[in-house]
């Protein structure tokens, strides 16, 4: 029997984008829009060069307007689509804003091309004047792409190809993994039902848990398969023509990152898997196991897990946020009373959680799938901290609210350790305490090591697809084992089932490059929640005012406003120091229970 949690009922109200796919404001708005591009185009198309600073001002004005707008369609087609995947009008929805977005864009491609075209003096002079103060950080980052831009003929044509290549494939991918059905005991799951089975305290449900995932991802193998080698050989192509020096340098661009900074945090991490070893040996003991199997991994150490219910969670997030932040607790507050959340569990639903920034002109919106464990409250707090931020950086524009990867991962982070230290602080017992500790380790682990572990297998198959061709699904499933087995060591035995698991990842395909942000996010609140601890006045003020910057400023600038270098190599081995202090902290909690005992 399914539990209730009393989030089946809490789903979005999208009213603020649109009422329905039948809304007079979205039809009219899909015109408006080619109208707003072709009217823009026929103004400033072959004049940028002649502008002034004040004209070039009411041309990135006209420019973002456009953007919003063209960000409030998509993010509704989205939403509604990733809500039930299974809903062929839906589905057509976000086709045909994909293709509205595409043909829009094919107007718009010479604006950033004709900018590129000032000489170095003239960007500079441009972007320190008085009269564009408000986009100097968006006019600067622009510049680093020109080396890998290509006339506005290929510009338009891998804009317009994209709909019927890219952005169709990871489509087919999410309704795919959306439409997948997975037996267990009987009971037919979702995905994201059955991948929540592996955090359960029954050991044998979670290995029947395991079996299912593999069973089911088998029988999509073949399709699996090549929808990531398609997407990967579309990369290549796309890197190739732009001279890209390797697959990751436009996701570094794109994070406003260095590439040694990159390199930096993987090496630090990767040096430190022996941390990850040492935790799951101690997690193997408390579970009376003489060695964890992949399966055990998220396994709670309580035998009981409690049912946390929705307004439970949303109690236990708001007073964490209220007592770093009133302004956090109250902006956290809209987003359930006015409906801005998607938590059910359903089928056609696709899994994962995020939240979508949406048009700066509306408000973010959160998406996740809660199943009533203290990690779905965590994932609730790391959304909420998205969206918060989201929320704040509207004040900056189209073009300057949105962050990179690095740092935007930096207030859904903080938003969990908020709620993390929360509860620490209420518990008394030995027992109560090791539990919580432990589910925030596997977390971290999850964070940081998995995810930079991740990025080792992209590294891994994007280089072999670009060197080897075509790769079969045993090859995929070799490369995923072989920087698995790094990290795990003799720790955690690898079943033959988990050789499957890479299939199922989205952002490998959503967003290829991603994962290593997280790591950076963790590691870099770890830091932060440090400073925070030690230094607590004037703390949370800055910390806002980091959040309202959006992405008006660079990762480096805005993290030395909270007195952090990410440039520093001692900054990541700070952070790891932090996470082994936790796992020092487990271990002395253990024996501590085992004296009593």
């Amino acid at each position: 029997m399914k539990k209730v949690t009393g989030s089946e009922s809490i789903k979005w109200n999208l009213d603020d984008l649109y009422k329905s796919t039948d809304d007079p404001a979205l039809k009219e708005d899909k015109l408006k829009i080619v109208e707003m591009a072709e009217s823009f185009s026929s103004k400033y198309k072959g004049e940028i060069d002649l502008l002034s600073p004040s004209e070039l001002k009411d041309a990135l004005a006209a420019y973002e307007e456009i953007y919003d707008l063209m960000s409030k369609i998509g993010s509704y087609a989205y939403l509604a689509w990733s809500a039930d995947t299974e809903n062929a009008s839906l589905g057509k929805l976000m086709q045909e804003s994909n293709e509205l977005g595409a043909e829009v864009n094919q107007h718009l491609v010479f604006f950033d091309l004709e900018m590129l075209a000032f000489s170095d003096d003239k960007a500079e002079s441009f972007s320190n004047s008085k009269e564009l103060e408000g986009y100097r950080h968006y006019l600067k980052v622009s510049r680093k792409y020109k080396p890998y831009m290509l006339s506005e003929e290929q510009e338009q044509l891998l804009s317009l190809k994209s709909v019927t290549g890219k952005n169709a494939w990871v489509r087919y991918f999410d309704e795919t993994l959306g439409a997948a059905r997975f037996s267990l005991n009987e009971e037919t799951l979702t995905e994201q039902e059955v991948l929540s089975k592996l955090h359960e305290s029954d050991r044998a449900l979670r290995e029947l848990a395991a079996n299912s995932l593999t069973d089911g991802l088998k029988k999509l193998s073949r399709t699996l398969t090549f929808i990531f080698n398609t997407l990967l050989a579309d990369k290549a192509s796309t890197d190739k023509l732009r001279k890209y020096p390797d697959w990751l340098t436009s996701r570094n661009l794109s994070n406003e990152i260095k590439s040694e900074t990159v390199d930096s945090l993987v090496s630090s991490v990767t040096a430190a898997y022996p941390v990850v070893q040492r935790y799951y040996k101690l997690k193997a003991s408390l579970l009376g196991l003489d060695k964890l199997k992949d399966f055990d991994r998220y396994a709670p150490v309580a035998e009981n897990e409690t049912t946390v219910t929705w307004n439970k969670a949303k109690e236990m997030v708001l007073m964490a946020y209220g007592k770093f932040s009133p302004e956090m607790e109250e902006i956290a507050a809209k987003f359930f009373d006015e409906q801005w959340i998607d938590a059910a569990i359903r089928p056609g639903k696709r899994g994962g959680a995020y939240s979508a920034s949406t048009a700066v002109s509306v408000h973010p919106y959160v998406f996740m799938n809660y199943d009533g464990k203290i990690r779905d409250v965590q994932t609730l707090a790391h959304e909420l901290g998205h969206g918060v931020h989201q929320y704040l950086s509207r004040e900056q524009g189209p073009l300057q609210a949105g962050t990179p990867l690095t740092t935007a991962e930096t207030a859904s982070v903080f938003g969990e350790m908020l709620v993390f230290q929360d509860l620490m602080a209420r518990l008394e017992k030995p027992e109560e305490k090791l539990a919580l500790l432990m589910g925030k380790i596997d977390d971290t682990i999850a964070t940081v090591f998995r995810q930079v572990s991740m990025n080792r297998f992209e590294n891994a198959m994007h280089n072999a697809r670009r060197n080897e061709g075509e790769l079969s699904a045993e090859r995929f499933n070799e490369l995923w084992m072989n920087t698995q087995r790094e990290l795990y060591g003799d720790s955690v035995e690898l079943t033959d089932n988990y050789q499957y698991w890479w299939s199922y990842i989205p952002h490998f395909l959503h967003t290829p490059g991603y994962v290593y942000a997280y790591a950076f996010g963790e590691l870099l609140v770890l830091s932060l929640y440090d400073r925070y601890k030690h230094e607590p006045n004037g703390f949370p003020d800055a910390y806002i005012e980091v959040l309202k910057a959006g992405g008006s400023a660079s990762p480096e600038e805005l993290t030395q406003k909270l007195g952090v270098d990410i440039n520093n190599e001692n900054f990541w081995k700070s952070g790891l120091r932090f996470v082994s202090l936790l796992v020092d902290e487990a271990e002395e909690l253990a024996a501590q229970i085992k004296q009593q005992a």
